[in-house]
């Protein structure tokens, strides 16, 4: 069982002075970009410990987003799987469906502080780029989205939302035209535009300080989750669980229990169509370590360093690297870091929207897979908190399109990808005929 006392261990404490978590990290940046990077690492080392901006955000967090979320106990899906006790953190309830805005609530105050007049991001799915365009609304700031054409086709009521918001969405045709492509054209404009732009990033990826900054925000998630959890058990839990895409809904749950030894913790990434058949987006089950969007971290990549394309059928997991923090954790074996296919999780979305009511987004369906597999072989004192990311109204066409390809889900073979050792890639047998990609990093 946990108790609430953290150990001497301070996986918590970086990056170091150069934005490194051991090797991964860093800030990988144009010449032209580094005044600018470095004006924002000063603002954001400011407000962390400036009382007025704190007090400022979790005004806006509690007044616009409505947080604190709910720890709920899902005890239809306990009962039916056994074992375990199982918690979700309702991300799904924050404004706007997901974790993402709790990011960006905190990087647009940033930019006001800062003098910026226009804000721009990269989206996917859209849910970051509806996040951005939220709060760009609520501010009166003038808002630029870049989505791939391949993600706009395929999300249009999101790409809708952000259009009602008042932002303009730039279609990004080059490369396949998912999200990172989007953060090509991103960083572009942001190269071109330094003086007037800030450049709101979704996930716990790209140069020094996003990475941890992004997780700073995020980081209500666990502390929220720490309190709540000994209200209500006494203890800390024995396990957390997140998807993986870029990584900040993760470690926003992670990083406030990182120095609790007890405190397990589950990284869940898409295995696509199987990690063997390189249509996956499982960057350290079967990536590299390499250097993309400013940052060194685990990528896929072909044997020349090429970045090759990424498959889930979540939009949210579907980029080609993973944040940093990650990647150095993973080295460290502080964090287990597995993987699910696309029809796992299809099997595991159709579970919690049976027992619970709640319809989860395909990216938290991810960790409700692996959840399914350990659960019933826990203890019934074994606490599970697992981060239920965001909603999945957005994925309606994409199951639906799911079933009617392959049928009822329940009748599939039941492929499974187990933890992997740093390096290590795991044999499997999916299917191989899934439905179109998407990216949005979660």
């Amino acid at each position: 069982m946990s108790s609430a006392t953290a150990s001497n261990t301070r996986f918590s404490k970086g990056p170091d002075v150069n934005g490194f978590y051991g090797d991964f990290g860093g800030r990988f940046v144009a010449e032209t970009l580094m005044p600018l990077i470095l004006e924002l690492e000063e603002a954001w080392e400011w407000s962390r410990t400036d009382e007025a901006f704190r007090r400022e955000l979790e005004g806006y967090q509690r007044d616009y987003i409505g947080r604190a979320t709910p720890l709920y106990y899902a005890e239809r899906l306990t009962e039916h799987l056994g074992g375990a006790k199982i918690y979700f953190k309702r991300e799904d309830l924050n404004h706007t469906g997901a974790h993402k805005i709790n990011n960006c609530i905190g990087q647009i105050l940033l930019a006001r502080k800062m003098g910026k007049k226009r804000i721009i991001a990269e989206t996917g799915a859209g849910m970051h780029g509806v996040a951005t365009a939220t709060v760009a609304a609520r501010f009166g700031m003038e808002c630029v989205i870049y989505m791939g054409a391949t993600d706009i086709e395929r999300q249009q009521p999101n790409v809708f939302r952000m259009k009602l918001l008042g932002a303009e969405v730039i279609p990004v045709e080059s490369g396949t035209g998912t999200l990172k492509d989007a953060m090509n054209e991103a960083l572009r404009d942001w190269v071109t535009n330094v003086d007037s732009t800030f450049y709101l990033i979704g996930t716990v990826a790209g140069p020094h300080p996003y990475p941890a900054m992004v997780r700073d925000f995020q980081s209500v998630i666990g502390r929220e989750t720490r309190e709540q959890i000994l209200e209500k058990e006494g203890r800390l839990p024995d396990t957390l669980m997140a998807c993986i895409g870029g990584g900040s809904n993760a470690m926003g749950l992670f990083h406030p229990m990182l120095d609790d030894e007890s405190v397990h913790m589950i990284g869940v990434e898409a295995a696509g169509h199987g990690i063997e058949t390189g249509e996956h987006a499982a960057s350290l089950n079967g990536g590299e370590p390499g250097v993309l969007h400013g940052n060194r971290t685990f990528l896929l990549q072909s044997h020349d360093g090429q970045i090759t394309d990424a498959h889930s059928v979540s939009a949210g997991l579907d980029y080609p690297g993973i944040g940093p923090e990650h990647a150095w954790l993973h080295t460290q074996k502080r964090v287990e870091y597995v993987s699910i296919t696309d029809y796992e999780a299809i099997q595991a979305f159709k579970l919690c929207c049976e027992l619970e009511g709640i319809i989860p987004a395909l990216e938290s369906a991810h960790s409700l897979a692996h959840l399914k597999k350990i659960a019933p072989d826990l203890p019934e004192d074994h606490l599970i908190v697992l981060n239920m990311s965001g909603r999945g109204d957005k994925d309606m066409a994409s199951v639906a399109n799911w079933l009617e390809q392959h049928g009822d889900t329940d009748k599939l073979p039941n492929t499974t990808v187990e933890a992997a050792e740093p390096g290590r890639i795991d044999d499997m047998q999916p299917p191989h005929d899934v439905a179109k990609k998407t990216g949005e990093t979660e």
